[in-house]
């Protein structure tokens, strides 16, 4: 017969399992959180994706505005820019019924200052919308410019003049001759506009590799 102390039991398996729960419970709350920072972090990516149209509010009109292609207009290409314009309860206001002007501006400007360019506008069909107005801009520079839609119900239109203002930033384009323009102004450049859209590709996948490591390293503790 060996020798027992009663005063001093030894369970060494209950010890083991009670380390190992604590261990798999620290775990998975490290792989919940990691799901739930990236969850975030898609969200903040389909936010900034959601939120490339630019919207403006003005008296009782709304105006969404959203330049082809994919809101990244380039210096000596033309572009499509379409406006969006809605009355209070999301009643469409198409150009039929808008007595509107459209001046683009290169920033900064003088107040006076005349307008670098007067696109005409013209009815348009985009996404739900129809007959809104829309015109085709040929940016001249790299730079950031800026969008002032002016307009005015015509006869038999219930809504209040409006004027919106939007900034819009104009990265180089691919032409050779549109490559040799220098900026129209000094703090934009194109990588600062390539800047966004790289992050919101890159956090996603950083998100994605940090789950799987943390994974790899609970299945492996279990293991041992």
């Amino acid at each position: 017969m060996s020798p027992q102390n009663p005063g001093k039991p030894h369970f060494p398996n209950s010890t083991n399992k009670h380390l190992t729960s604590q261990k798999q419970r620290h775990n998975q709350g490290t792989i919940k959180y990691l799901l739930l920072l990236n969850c975030l972090v898609i969200s903040i990516t389909n936010i900034h994706a959601a939120s490339a149209h630019s919207v403006k509010i003005a008296a009782d009109v709304g105006g969404t505005l959203h330049i082809e292609p994919n809101d990244n207009p380039r210096a000596g290409e033309p572009t499509q820019a379409w406006f969006a314009l809605t009355r209070k309860g999301g009643r469409v206001i198409p150009l039929a019924q808008c007595n509107c002007q459209l001046a683009v501006y290169a920033q900064p400007y003088a107040p006076g200052e005349p307008p670098l360019l007067e696109p005409s506008l013209n009815p348009v069909a985009a996404e739900r919308y129809q007959g809104i107005p829309g015109a085709e801009i040929v940016f001249p520079k790299p730079g950031i410019y800026q969008l002032q839609l002016n307009g005015k119900p015509v006869s038999g239109a219930s809504f209040k003049p409006f004027k919106f203002q939007f900034e819009v930033t104009v990265a180089a384009g691919t032409s050779n001759s549109s490559q040799d323009l220098q900026d129209v102004n000094s703090g934009v450049t194109q990588s600062e506009s390539r800047q966004l859209p790289l992050l919101a590709i890159a956090l996603p996948i950083l998100g994605f590799v940090g789950i799987l490591f943390v994974v790899l390293q609970s299945m492996r503790g279990r293991r041992e």
